[in-house]
């Protein structure tokens, strides 16, 4: 079987760790696309193992297992890692004990509490790190918010760096765009954490005890998904079933090892 450009797909039956992206690439809001149920039987038969990661930080872990039921897959908490996850570990390791100011949903501020971070969704002056997430509960107050805290100099990080997020309609607001937001106000951009920082990706296989030269990246984003399986070194697949068009793919700087339209290519593969 060959992607868009003629390339085999036959490497990818040497792999064993399927690092997933989830919107826009395995469904679109609450529509499962095509495949998507065909691939995660396949390689659960065969004995690779489906880990799913995702940038978006709206929701915990626990709202995606949720989620995915609701979509007709069984999961448990240990196959995902999220840009949350990789945001608590970098708060964990990099500013333990600092008091965090979180612009986030409820899901988000809950799981970052969870791995043992000191969170606050109101102002306060001894507030020492800001972090933004995917805010699909966002208010004016938390805009002023982070704008007033971010006048002290003080650390900032963001989730995820995406600009839109697929959804039924087409698509809307994501992090890196209320980040652009902040930053007109301000002057101020954040570190970002999730894709396409490899670390998101590295962490996954660390947790799994997995080699990079064993693993493939697979999503619809090339300047998220593909550009941080390229940055850890992990064979990378583009699906055009979401963000990415085989335009942008022929335009981008972001060269994937392999396009496919979707999923479904996959599943038949396999």
């Amino acid at each position: 079987m060959l992607d868009y450009f003629g390339k085999s797909l036959d490497i990818l039956k040497s792999k064993k760790i399927f690092l997933l992206d989830m919107d826009g690439t395995l469904y679109i809001d609450e529509t499962l696309l095509d495949g998507t149920l065909d691939l995660l039987a396949s390689l659960h038969r065969d004995g690779r193992r489906p880990i799913f990661v995702t940038n978006n930080s709206s929701r915990s872990v626990d709202d995606y297992v949720a989620k995915l039921s609701r979509l007709g897959i069984r999961s448990s908490p240990e196959e995902f890692f999220t840009s949350s996850m990789a945001t608590a570990l970098f708060l964990t390791r990099e500013y333990p004990g600092k008091k965090t100011y979180c612009m986030g949903t409820r899901s988000l501020i809950r799981e970052l509490i969870n791995n043992g971070i000191d969170i606050t969704d109101e102002y306060a002056e001894d507030v020492e790190v800001v972090v933004l997430g995917y805010d699909t509960e966002l208010t004016y107050r938390k805009l002023e918010d982070v704008c007033r805290l971010l006048k002290k100099d003080l650390p900032y990080l963001a989730t995820n760096p995406d600009w839109v997020c697929p959804v039924w309609y087409g698509f809307a607001p994501d992090c890196g765009a209320m980040a652009e937001m902040i930053a007109h106000a301000t002057g101020k951009r954040p570190r970002f954490i999730g894709k396409p920082e490899p670390m998101i990706l590295l962490e996954a296989l660390r947790k799994w005890n997995a080699r990079t030269e064993e693993a493939v990246v697979i999503g619809d984003r090339l300047y998220t998904d593909i550009q941080s399986g390229l940055n850890a070194e992990i064979t990378t697949v583009a699906v055009l079933s979401g963000e990415s068009s085989i335009e942008d793919v022929i335009r981008s700087p972001q060269k994937p090892d392999f396009v496919i339209p979707s999923v479904r290519t996959l599943a038949d593969l396999f």
